[in-house]
């Protein structure tokens, strides 16, 4: 047996030796932190006592062979299996109406799925949330669903098209109200208005769509309402609805299609009604909402909850890249620095420091969304606003986030990293879609910030009252309050440059505001983690789960306020002596923190099972290097 032995350090958390048994069979710590502390981290990562009730139905899922990687399958053949897989979700998702109604299972859905088939999480967004979750917040008495809940019908959403994606309220596809059959008119005016990158092809059988279309009613425009489309059967699409297939692209293939609508009949329950928009009797228009704008942000309202799905999807990618790569940093064996020795990765600091400082951030990107979920689950309609920018700017930070976390991943992991077998490969690229999808990351933070440069206020909390001198870089309240001024500093920029700007030019103005305006809404993304973390930590009844907890946050905090370090001390609220012993904290965190690599991903919780195919995550990489088959197993039934 070889053992691996780091020294024990004095800085918070390490109050252990810890011994890692290379050859274990789960390569946990073989004493040390206990099996219990890497249990008490997951209770507190996966919603406490409703951890079963949120994750475990999918853990389940994926410990099963249908969800093992298959290699030299063509992109038609990945497409199809992703829908094969969905079927395996709706069996294990019980009522599937309910599913598409849960925030909670349905963000758990995509973490747990996301790291295996990025494919069969973008499908499963689309069909649980846009689609059947569309159909839920309109009018549904009377409404059979039933086709779509047992998945003998597909749903798709369509609203992006070729010539507007963010600037959705200019789209051009139109519904308009045919009285001689008191139905609607579906139609594709111009080739920009084709809807773009819909999954609308017969690759996982028959499909219908929620379509976003214009509600003309006599000549009158009324607004974007969805309109319920049947797509194609079993014998490939209907009259009139046109599919183009889009090329190849990076990330999980995906049937993304262009697809347009020549003059398609719908009948009149087609439209999505709910107070927002309806018709009666006569076929005269009703509306809660005077603003058309307003009423097309409730009919597609159930993009908020695909902002959530998404950076679900990339925070199981996240936290699974850093369980591989760290189980491999253990496994993989390297000359010393004596004749003869051999010692693993994981024994450099250069290998260890970086993956500590991205297990730090998948924590506080895991505490951030439990939060944000749970925020967005019980918001009401006068925090509504708020919360729904909570979850775009969650969104944009958890995922750009994530594609740093598995880049890194993957470059620890040397060549062997490149091999789609190892898990690894494919995430960064399956991220992008996330990054983009449900509205772009930068577009999204925009908003966010010229709704903050003059509609928030930064709350001061966590100084305390001994100054700045006496003040300890192993304080988080103190460095969160750092990090609470940095957010400050730059909203004051903000307004400042806002009030500055080139009077009679409105672009101009915000052109010189933006720059400022996206530091703050960055700084307010970390510090909302920030907060979500030490309130986590603060949770832990386990000792050393809350030492190693506050560790990690320790060292999350520190590298956010390093790069303000300069502000922070012309603003005095950081001494010379300070920023100069930031890289010495730094530095200590991280050898406190690297006996316990083990437990800290353990606690991520992937099943054994998913481990053990994976194999430089097994161990077994050098056995198994040349045992991959060229082609996968027989297609599973469906």
């Amino acid at each position: 047996m070889t053992l691996l032995t780091f020294q024990k350090d004095t800085f918070i958390g390490a109050d252990m030796e810890g011994t890692v048994d290379i050859n274990g069979p789960r390569n946990r710590l073989a004493f040390g932190p206990s099996a219990m502390t890497a249990g008490e981290l997951a209770h507190l990562l996966f919603d406490g006592q409703e951890r079963d009730r949120i994750h475990e139905n999918w853990r389940t899922l994926i410990s099963g062979r249908n969800f093992t990687y298959r290699a030299g399958l063509t992109p038609d053949e990945r497409a199809a299996l992703s829908y094969e897989r969905l079927r395996l979700v709706n069996e294990a998702a019980g009522d599937a109406a309910e599913l598409a109604n849960d925030p909670y299972r349905l963000a758990s859905l995509h973490e747990w799925t996301g790291p295996l088939d990025g494919g069969l999480c973008t499908v499963a967004s689309i069909h649980y949330n846009l689609f059947l979750g569309s159909l839920l917040d309109h009018d549904v008495e009377g409404r059979d669903l039933s086709a779509f809940t047992s998945m003998k019908r597909t749903g798709t959403f369509l609203c992006t098209e070729l010539e507007h994606g963010n600037d959705v309220t200019s789209m051009e596809t139109t519904a308009v109200l045919d009285r001689t059959t008191n139905g609607f008119v579906l139609n594709t005016p111009t080739p920009g208005a084709r809807k773009f990158m819909p999954n609308t092809s017969t690759i996982g059988g028959p499909k219908s769509a929620v379509v976003a279309a214009r509600l003309v009613i006599d000549g009158r425009d009324q607004g974007v309402f969805l309109f319920l489309t049947p797509l194609s059967d079993e014998n490939g699409h209907l009259p009139g609805v046109k599919v183009q297939p889009l090329p190849q692209r990076t990330g999980p293939p995906v049937d993304h299609s262009l697809t347009s609508f020549d003059r398609v009949w719908l009948p009149r329950e087609a439209l999505l009604e709910a107070a927002h928009g309806r018709l009666d009797s006569k076929g005269e228009f009703r509306s809660s909402l005077g603003n058309r704008r307003r009423r097309l942000l409730r009919s597609i309202s159930r993009i908020t909850m695909g902002k959530l799905c998404m950076s679900a999807g990339t925070l199981g990618m996240s936290r699974t890249a850093l369980v591989v790569a760290v189980r491999y940093a253990h496994n993989r064996f390297i000359a010393g620095t004596k004749p003869g020795e051999r010692v693993p990765l994981v024994a450099h600091r250069s290998h260890h420091g970086r993956l500590l400082d991205k297990l730090a951030m998948a924590y506080a990107m895991t505490f951030l969304h439990r939060t944000t979920v749970t925020r967005w689950s019980e918001h009401t309609d006068d925090d509504r606003a708020e919360v729904e920018r909570l979850v775009a700017i969650a969104k944009g930070w958890i995922t750009w986030q994530a594609r740093g976390i598995t880049v890194e991943c993957r470059e620890r992991c040397g060549a062997q990293g490149l091999f789609p077998s190892n898990s690894l490969a494919d995430l960064p690229l399956n991220i992008e879609g996330g990054i983009t999808a449900e509205g772009d990351n930068l577009v999204i933070w925009v908003k966010a910030a010229a709704e903050m440069v003059l509609g928030h206020e930064v709350v001061r909390r966590g100084a305390g009252q001994l100054p700045v001198g006496e003040k300890s870089l192993t304080d988080l309240h103190f460095l969160r309050g750092l990090l609470c001024e940095v957010e400050a500093l730059w909203q004051h920029r903000a307004r400042t440059a806002l009030r500055g700007g080139p009077s009679g030019d409105p672009l101009s103005r915000w052109n010189e505001t933006s720059p400022a305006a996206l530091e703050m809404v960055s700084a307010h993304a970390r510090l909302q983690a920030a907060d979500a973390f030490i309130s986590a930590a603060a949770r832990a009844i386990d000792p050393t789960a809350r030492h190693l907890l506050e560790s990690l946050c320790l060292l999350f905090l520190l590298g956010q306020i390093k790069e303000h370090t300069g502000d922070l001390l012309a603003d005095g609220h950081m001494t010379c002596d300070q920023v100069r012993e930031l890289p010495w904290a730094v530095n200590a965190v991280i050898a406190g923190l690297a006996p316990h690599m083990m437990t800290l991903v353990d606690a991520f919780d992937i099943p054994a099972e998913v481990l053990a195919s994976i194999p430089i995550a097994s161990g077994a990489y050098i056995d198994r290097c040349l045992d991959i088959p060229a082609v996968g197993p027989d297609p599973l039934p469906v």
